[in-house]
């Protein structure tokens, strides 16, 4: 799948630099870049569901242990 994205003169200057700072193609360093944040906000949403468990669960924690056990590892 191909697209194409217009930027401003600063933006192009800046996608360059991050690109060639890191050894990329352009299209590699966008693909990198959208895929890093669509893994970060993966993590976000896992971190708020951990949380809101452990808030329901009246803030107790358990022995990483027990996780381990109820994984089958």
């Amino acid at each position: 799948m191909a697209f194409s994205i217009r930027l401003t003169e600063n933006e192009k200057e800046l996608a360059n630099s991050y690109a060639k700072l890191h050894s990329l193609s352009l299209g590699e360093a966008f693909k990198k870049a959208l895929f890093e944040k669509i893994e970060d906000e993966y993590d976000i949403t896992i971190a708020e569901d951990a949380y809101q468990n452990y808030v329901a669960s009246g803030k107790e924690s358990r022995p990483i242990e027990d996780l381990w056990k109820e994984c089958g590892l």
